[in-house]
């Protein structure tokens, strides 16, 4: 009998087989590539320095009439605990719901970002339409990518977008951030540390990263604040919805490029991600 140890071959030998197994459907580049490298560079010197950082009248008044005309048809509740918010509407499964929101989760500049922060093909991790109403209190501060259970400091998983559908103001509920505290370890926050309301104008987002602590702010006016939260992770990682599940295929074959790849749609070299040994797109070729 032969008692050799089988090779198995090497990690490194596995990886070198990554590029080239998705074969028939390659990457697609992601529109980033057309934003100015130097507005690419500003962005990224601001989210490396503070964790987050604004992106000023990215869509238009229309835009954002639209999304507030199509949010007030299906926001009928409020959430279901004290993160949620007891006061605030919250929107799930928006892709199969409505394609005024496309725009923002595949904007260029957001990719831009995305391209330099992760690997290719990351993820879409959610996708809601969040309405602050009046009266609503604090959320609790927390960062995105707490769940997954790696210990920091460490680079961020996940990043996260919130498009200002209303305008942000320091009284209606704009989302408040602590700059820096990406770079925390195990330290939560206190008292002293400085929370800044991030105040814009409908059409602007902040986008920050999974390791920045933030939350809803309190509204104490009296009109309800609208925005849209886009949120996004490295392509190894399970993402909070499970797009393949919430939205439909004929949606899937709708939506851009970008978005469908970002929904899981999309090999992370060497496999994962295959449905039957195959890529996933493949069941967009059928009905």
């Amino acid at each position: 009998m032969n008692h050799e140890t089988p090779s198995y071959g090497t990690v490194t030998e596995l990886e070198d087989l990554g590029s080239d197994l998705a074969r028939r459907y390659k990457s697609t580049e992601s529109s980033g590539f057309t934003v100015d490298s130097a507005v690419v560079d500003t962005d990224i010197t601001a989210l490396e320095r503070d964790g987050y950082v604004v992106l000023e009248d990215l869509i238009t008044a229309e835009d954002c009439a639209c999304i507030r005309e199509t949010a007030a048809k299906l926001l009928d509740h409020t959430g279901r605990n004290m993160f949620e918010g007891q006061r605030t509407q919250r929107l799930y499964s928006v892709l199969d719901k409505t394609r005024d929101c496309d725009r923002l989760v595949d904007h260029p500049r957001v990719l831009a970002l995305l391209d330099r922060l992760f690997l290719p093909n990351y993820l879409l991790s959610q996708l809601q339409v969040i309405n602050i109403l009046p009266g609503e209190s604090t959320q609790l501060l927390h960062h995105d990518d707490a769940f997954y259970p790696l210990a920091r400091p460490r680079p961020p998983l996940s990043a996260a977008t919130v498009w200002a559908i209303d305008p942000f103001t320091a009284s209606n509920g704009a989302t408040v951030v602590i700059p820096g505290s990406h770079r925390w370890a195990d330290r939560r926050p206190t008292d002293t540390d400085p929370i800044i309301s991030v105040e814009m104008s409908p059409g602007s987002c902040v986008f920050f990263l999974g390791t920045l602590w933030h939350g809803g702010g309190a509204n104490r006016s009296d009109h309800p604040r609208l925005a849209v939260t886009a949120q996004y992770c490295e392509p190894w990682l399970r993402p909070q919805e499970a797009f393949t599940l919430s939205t439909g295929r004929t949606t899937a074959r709708t939506v851009s490029e970008h978005i469908r790849r970002m929904l899981g749609y999309s090999i992370h070299p060497p496999f994962i991600g295959q449905v039957n040994g195959m890529h996933p797109k493949r069941l967009l070729e059928t009905p």
